[in-house]
């Protein structure tokens, strides 16, 4: 059980005979409210059934695109009161679209870590809230393994699988056991892809969100015309670095620059540049992870899942599927709706460690970090917070 800031260790419902007869039906249909607030997304969602065969009843989520469009890049002080504005009408819209009450639900789910810690401190209160006045469960989820766990509902696949989770502050190769345990291959030691996307955008005056206008301003443009470095590359293992790029197309922005403007040319081959560099990190760091999936499972197939906001981008899954259909997996990736933040993907989580009798009580507490492999060492260093990634 992973210690959380403020302890989860013995936060578990003391009805031990709830967990021995949820351990023991395993098949038995559950009802899970999931609640998101981790980052700029507030959402909510509805999942019913059983392990690995769920269906989603809704998935409703507020953006808040606008609010922070002026300034380039999420402003967390805003999307934690944007967050209290929205999570009472989001979770109404997400009960009323799936034609469901509160009394009807087994238990609520929401975001506790690691995000930023206004936003998910918003959706964790909240969801106590509704827990202490229906009486229903609680369940603190791991944001990351809501996005690990999300090809389980859309596809019903089996563990163990191998999943690439690139997003806006995430990027790392796991291997998902079960649905409480992971196994990191490797991941980026400082800036994640969705954080350069948005960096380089807000650089290249693109607009927000970055990943998607710089998928937009790529297109068209010469992938060859700037040699842009890919690091590590030269290094063995799985572990990836975007600080490094990012830095040389700003160099390159600089360089083409006339008159404070840059033409439009020029700025759709630097994007795709830029576009072109991560995507070949991620398909070589890929064909590595894929081949100690299999040496450390055994298995010559099996499933390569990607999620994360920056799954999205249409270059990055054509080379990913490419990649999987040579070395003979299955490749999976979710519906944009599931791909970005949602309660859907909080829900399902919530469903899997609900039905194998976890639950928690209104002492858990909200984390702005929280690894996946608590095995693992730190990749991005550790303060009193604890392990950053």
């Amino acid at each position: 059980m992973p210690d959380f800031a403020g302890g989860l260790q013995g936060e578990m419902s003391g009805d031990s005979g709830l967990g021995e007869m949820m351990r023991g039906d395993m098949a038995k249909s559950f009802t899970v409210l999931g609640i998101e607030s981790s980052c700029d997304d507030t959402a909510a969602g509805l999942v019913r059934g059983g392990v690995g065969a769920a269906v989603l009843l809704s998935n409703c989520v507020s953006s808040q695109y606008e609010l922070h469009g002026d300034f380039g890049g999420v402003v967390p002080e805003l999307a934690a009161r944007a967050h209290v504005e929205k999570l009472d009408l989001i979770t109404q819209e997400a009960l009323d679209t799936a034609c469901v009450g509160l009394a009807d639900i087994d238990a609520i789910a929401a975001t506790a870590g690691p995000g930023l810690i206004g936003g998910v401190l918003s959706g964790l209160t909240f969801a106590k809230g509704l827990a202490l006045a229906t009486g229903k469960p609680l369940v603190a989820i791991n944001h990351l393994a809501g996005h690990a766990l999300t090809p389980r509902l859309t596809d019903g696949i089996s563990y163990p699988y191998l999943m690439l989770l690139v997003s806006g502050g995430h990027c790392q190769f796991l291997i998902v056991h079960a649905h409480d345990r992971f196994e990191r291959l490797g991941g980026t030691i400082d800036d994640a892809p969705g954080e350069a996307f948005d960096k380089i955008a807000r650089l290249l005056s693109l607009g927000y969100p970055g990943g998607p206008a710089l998928e937009r301003a790529a297109k068209g443009g010469d992938a060859a015309r700037f040699a842009l470095p890919r690091p590590l590359l030269d290094r063995e293992g799985c572990d990836m670095s975007f600080s490094g790029l990012k830095t040389a197309a700003r160099r390159a922005r600089d360089g083409i620059v006339e008159d404070n403007r840059i033409k439009v040319s020029d700025r759709r081959d630097l994007c795709a540049s830029f576009q072109a560099a991560i995507v070949d990190v991620l398909i070589e760091k890929s064909r590595r992870a894929i081949d100690l999936f299999q040496h450390k499972t055994g298995a010559s197939g099996g499933a390569f899942a990607v999620a994360g906001g920056v799954a999205a981008n249409a270059a990055i899954g054509a080379g990913l599927r490419a990649l999987c259909d040579d070395a003979g997996l299955q490749f999976l990736a979710p519906p944009l709706s599931l791909c970005t933040d949602n309660g859907a993907m909080i829900a399902y989580a919530g469903l899997e460690m609900f039905a194998h009798g976890t639950q928690h009580d209104l002492r858990v507490s909200a984390r702005p970090r929280w690894p996946l492999d608590q095995t693992a060492a730190a990749m991005l260093g550790s303060g009193k917070k604890g392990a950053k990634a």
